[in-house]
């Protein structure tokens, strides 16, 4: 990077340290830092559309750093903001990508998750300053969003007090500075707070949604992301901790930004990051507390941190809130069962149906809603120095006319519309799927296959097995028990993390396994959950019924074993 962009430069640097391990970061933040730099790299190919402009990162950098502390012992001495560089870095990404066909800017969200005392308020209102008199956006409209007037003011409130106590800037941008908000009459620019649901008419540059764990739903995020529409680059700016609801629209925000730093649903216009401690990590070890806190000893101090989490591990009443507002723990949430970054190097893009014409294959229905995605699963094997590879091929998805434009669940519809638009989605008319369609997508395909059974699920695949009976397969029923599922995710588990599972890289199926959460039973079994409705994980239960009956034709005697039956094929091991 130039010289002249030093502000670039130290993000960049702090990234990579990130990356490396210097720096104590949790998975999410070293995914944000790997993404940009791996950008970077191909940025460089013509095809990649976006590339990085550090000169405006430069400038959005520098514009904070001329505003003063309005809090602490910062503003008593009059101090300008000085960003960190974990700071640098997260406005550096937000406002420096572009897109190469216009110059306007690549991210319309930016999402970040920081807990309590890392200076949220300052950099939300730095960020709402630059969208108001420093993005060169004639009448723009920025507004301060919250469920509360108190919160709404928390970000408006410091901004407005930057601007009383930087008289240059109010000369050089004509700001006039009133009671509730903040004009430039010159261009009609307007700066200020939002209570509640906001109504419509407003067309907004930039939304600045402070605290998001507190709404109760999405309408102040939906209202002004449909109100930029004649904007050319606006932005959403949420800056939140974590909470308890995971109903909330809060809660869905984090796991697209988990899902797009995942790999899992490409998101290519939110930049996303979560300071938070990993998986497995002990929250009661004083160690942990500088990897989600990144303002450790600047802003929020040791001696603080340590000494509340003193009191929560000495009082059980204490130790939610600590986990959230300073570890920023979701503590309502559980765990995704399957490692996705795991299951992302099991991906294979060379894998072709054609060439597995002679191997066994279990062809796997999950149909338990008329009304709901429903998943065909093609899950091949083959025997390899004595263990079994799994091979994940072409799998198909159905969804009714209706649920993909008029369905309930407003978080997948965009997804939905996304896939089908990418041929990757199987759309039957009007409100059901069509049962018939998907036998006979069945029994077609089953002509050029070796399928050894079609595995389907109690609830709703009965009604296409007469058909697929009748074609000359053998048609099984799956009961949902955890005696089936829980050793198939345990050896689903595992095959991801031995290498011995294999996809095509689907994005739906990759979706669907990330979703998976275990419920957990006796005895440490596992069975199948999903932690939202609109969390699909139909894709996932299909192939887990594939692989029971694939180990139990592994083992089971009445069967002939496995040898014999590959032999009843025509089949060798390898």
């Amino acid at each position: 990077m130039a010289d002249n962009y030093p502000n670039v430069d130290a993000a960049n640097k702090w990234a990579k340290s990130v990356t490396s391990g210097k720096i104590p970061a949790c998975k999410w933040v070293k995914l944000a830092c790997q993404r940009h730099l791996d950008d970077l790299k191909k940025s460089k190919s013509r095809d990649f559309p976006y590339k990085f402009e550090p000169k405006l990162a430069e400038k959005k950098i520098l514009f904070i750093e001329l505003l003063p502390h309005t809090k602490g012992e910062w503003a008593l001495k009059r101090l300008k903001i000085k960003l960190e560089d974990w700071q640098k870095f997260g406005i550096a990404c937000t406002f420096g990508w572009i897109r190469k066909k216009d110059g306007y800017r690549r991210f319309r969200e930016s999402y970040w998750e920081v807990p309590r005392k890392n200076g949220k308020s300052a950099i939300a209102a730095g960020v709402a300053l630059n969208m108001f008199a420093n993005d060169g956006e004639f009448g723009s409209e920025v507004y301060s969003g919250a469920t509360t007037e108190k919160q709404a003011w928390e970000v408006f409130k410091p901004a407005r007090l930057m601007v009383n106590r930087s008289p240059d800037l109010v000369e050089a941008a004509g700001i006039l500075v009133n009671a509730g908000s903040l004009e430039i009459p010159t261009d009609g620019s307007l700066f200020e707070p939002i209570i509640g649901d906001p109504p419509d008419g407003q067309s907004p540059h930039c939304a600045i949604v402070d605290e998001y764990h507190e709404h109760a739903d999405a309408r102040l995020y939906d209202t002004m992301q449909t109100g930029m529409g004649a904007r050319r680059q606006p932005l959403i700016f949420t800056i939140t901790t974590a909470g308890f609801n995971i109903e909330g629209p809060c809660y869905d925000l984090r796991v697209r930004v988990q899902e797009m730093l995942e790999g899992v649903v490409p998101d290519e216009e939110l930049f996303g990051w979560i300071w938070t401690i990993d998986e497995g990590d002990d929250w009661t070890d004083p160690k942990v507390l500088a990897k989600a806190n990144p303002n450790f000893n600047v802003s929020v101090y040791a001696d603080y941190l340590e000494s509340q989490q003193r009191r929560a591990v000495q009082n059980a009443s204490k130790q939610n809130t600590f986990k959230t507002k300073h570890l920023n723990v979701w503590v309502s949430a559980k765990s995704a069962f399957f490692n996705m970054e795991q299951w992302n190097k099991c991906k294979d893009t060379t894998l072709k149906i054609e060439d597995f014409r002679n191997d066994p294959c279990m062809v796997c229905v999950d149909l338990s809603s008329k009304i709901d995605i429903a998943a065909r699963i093609n899950l091949f094997y083959r025997i390899i120095n004595g263990k079994i590879h799994y091979y994940c091929i072409a799998p198909r998805f159905y969804l009714p006319y209706d649920t993909v434009y008029n369905g309930d669940e407003k978080q997948v519809i965009e997804r939905y519309q996304k896939w089908l638009n990418q041929d990757l989605l199987t759309v039957c008319d009007g409100a059901e799927n069509d049962l018939n369609e998907i036998a006979e997508d069945i029994t077609d395909d089953a002509e050029n296959l070796v399928v050894q059974e079609v595995p389907y699920d109690e609830w709703g695949g009965f009604q296409i097995a007469k058909k697929v009976d009748d074609a000359g397969h053998t048609s099984i029923k799956i009961p949902k028990i955890t005696k089936v599922f829980s050793p198939a995710m345990k050896e689903l588990e595992a095959a991801i993390a031995s290498g011995r599972w294999h996809h095509d890289g689907n994005p739906i199926l990759s979706w669907m396994v990330g979703n998976v959460v275990s419920k957990k039973g006796a005895n440490d079994t596992d069975f199948p959950h999903k932690e939202k409705p609109f969390k699909k994980i139909d894709g996932a239960v299909a192939s887990l019924m594939g692989i029971n009956r694939i180990l139990t034709l592994n083992s089971s005697p009445e069967e002939s074993n496995l040898s014999s039956h590959l032999e009843k094929h025509g089949i060798r091991k390898l």
